[in-house]
């Protein structure tokens, strides 16, 4: 079966726009830390500083170093 390209681009716009409410919603109501990055900073143990920031920073940080290791690549030059 084949994805059309239509498909793509309203996954792509879903994503966006789901992202771009929850993200309007969190900045409008400031007195609760609740934007993405602010999340993403709790999950990771770094705000409020917890022990398992030593572990999830390292491997967020190394995922997200892999991650774009390889898409790029794999967007600019068709690799894999």
């Amino acid at each position: 079966m084949e994805i059309p390209e239509w498909g793509w681009i309203a996954w792509l716009a879903v994503s966006a726009g789901g992202f771009a409410v929850l993200e309007g919603i969190a900045l409008v109501t400031e007195d609760k830390p609740d934007t993405l990055s602010e999340n993403i900073r709790k999950w990771l143990g770094i705000d409020p500083v917890s022990k398992r920031k030593r572990v999830a920073v390292p491997v967020f940080a190394g995922s997200l170093i892999a991650f774009l290791a390889w898409f790029i690549p794999h967007i600019v030059w068709s690799i894999w």
